[in-house]
């Protein structure tokens, strides 16, 4: 009984003794009731030591495994915390030594590290959203700028979970304000773009929408707040289509201003009267500016052109019903202009020979308008040519006919009665003997004048067909 009692009790606590005592002593008395052998009383307590010892063993393997556990749930986690450090580029994690961790239970060893975990794992969250918010912008832009095709830079962007580092992350911000930059400078070129092509196709009336659409729909609205397109090719497109819309406008503005001349020349022809006119006052600007000075709203339209040469083909159908009136007219101008000038106009042309020829059909009327178009215009270079000397025979013929009333004048013998108007005469006599003494100088200067217009056009001057009548004054 010794022998079952002394290990059983060597490692259990004083009350376990007294609890195994008793059961053991009230097991043996239960044997000697029985009358259990001696024999089978030591067999018996064998075998209750060998479960005992069972027991024992068990227990112990349970807790190595335990142990073995826990300490593998160590060394897992400072291996994470390592991992963990080393992808968010954290400094200063100390391993404790061999002694301190004999020092210390596991238990502790693994409360102390698992915090440190924890506070690494929502840190390397926070981090991984960094990244992923940053990955998407540059994408998103890599998108725009490329043309929304894969580019090498967007695959080379795929964020390790091993580099997780403030570092890296700099760097993934830094490609980032760079490519925002780029796309500024993308998005601004884009706008003047897009608004210099607003401008042509308000003046040529086209329409903008479907212009833009062409190049790319994304550039209908064109803002921050919106995704545009601001690829090379996209830029490329605008440049091509701004140069097609600027050779259309000189092309447009070139027909115009063809239309335009037609237009006035007809206009003046046929004595348009004003609010004619009006309708087509943008052409007015159009003839008298360049192609950067167009910018009204339809200038340029097809509309306009098409108005303008409508208004065209009538005036000449207007003119050729009312061609004989309009050939009398220049003709009647011709003659008036040559009546001031005192001389003889073009006989070719006479209202009768004209009229005549048109009856006839040998003549085209447009040529022969033409001509005395051309007749008149020969005539005002003429007047202008003229001009000096008509004043001056002007002034002599005034002079010769105050000469004439002066001498009516000193006729009447009663030029000095008190009659009425006596002191008038008298007066405008004074002014005339003063003229009529100017009448030699006036003469000689005529003359001069006269002699060297000759002599440089090599031609005499004639005044109603009459040649230096005054020479013989």
């Amino acid at each position: 009984m010794q022998v079952l009692g002394s290990p059983l009790r060597s490692s259990w606590d004083p009350k376990m003794n007294t609890c195994c005592g008793s059961l053991l002593t009230e097991l043996q008395h239960v044997w000697d009731e029985i009358g259990e052998s001696e024999v089978d009383k030591d067999r018996m307590l064998m075998e209750l030591e060998r479960e005992c010892l069972d027991v024992y063993r068990r227990k112990v393997d349970e807790a190595s495994n335990a142990k073995a556990r826990l300490h593998q749930s160590v060394v897992a986690k400072e291996a994470e915390l390592a991992t963990l450090m080393a992808a968010l580029g954290e400094l200063g994690f100390h391993s404790p030594s061999q002694a301190e961790k004999r020092s210390t239970s596991l238990k502790k060893q693994l409360a102390s590290i698992l915090p440190r975990v924890e506070g690494l794992r929502i840190k390397k969250e926070e981090r991984m959203k960094q990244f992923a918010d940053v990955r998407a912008q540059i994408e998103k832009i890599s998108g725009e700028i490329s043309g929304y095709s894969q580019t090498n830079d967007v695959n080379n962007l795929i964020t390790e979970e091993h580099d997780l580092s403030l570092r890296k992350l700099n760097e993934y911000q830094t490609r980032l304000h760079s490519l925002q930059k780029e796309k500024s400078d993308r998005l601004q070129k884009v706008l003047e773009y897009v608004n210099e092509v607003h401008c042509l196709c308000g003046v040529l009336g086209l329409d903008f929408g479907k212009t833009i659409s062409e190049v790319h729909p994304s550039l209908q609205q064109v803002a921050p707040e919106h995704s545009a397109n601001i690829s090379n090719n996209t830029l490329e497109c605008l440049e091509q289509t701004i140069q097609k819309l600027k050779s259309e406008r000189r092309t447009r503005m070139q027909k115009l201003k063809e239309i335009g001349v037609s237009l006035f020349e007809l206009w003046n022809l046929m004595d348009s009267p004003e609010e004619q006119r009006r309708r087509f006052k943008s052409i007015t600007f159009v003839l008298k500016s360049s192609e950067s000075e167009v910018k009204e709203s339809g200038a340029l339209s097809q509309e306009i052109i098409e108005q303008a040469t409508a208004e065209v083909e009538r005036l000449i159908e207007l003119k050729a019903s009312r061609m004989k009136e309009l050939v009398l007219k220049k003709r009647l101008e011709l003659e008036e202009i040559c009546r001031k000038l005192h001389i003889i106009p073009d006989m070719s042309t006479t209202p009768e020979k004209s009229i005549a020829l048109i009856d006839s059909g040998l003549v085209d009327p447009s040529e022969l308008l033409a001509n005395i178009e051309a007749q008149i215009s020969k005539a005002k270079d003429e007047a202008i040519n003229r001009k000096e000397i008509m004043e001056k025979i002007d002034r002599w013929l005034a002079a010769c006919e105050e000469e004439r009333w002066l001498e009516d004048y000193n006729l009447d013998e009663n030029r000095y009665s008190a009659g009425r108007g006596a002191h008038l005469s008298l007066k405008r006599a004074e002014r005339a003997r003063v003229t009529v003494n100017k009448i030699p100088a006036m003469v000689d200067n005529l003359m001069s004048k006269a002699r060297a217009w000759e002599n440089e056009r090599k031609m005499p001057f004639l005044y109603d067909e009459v040649w230096c009548d005054w020479y013989r004054y």
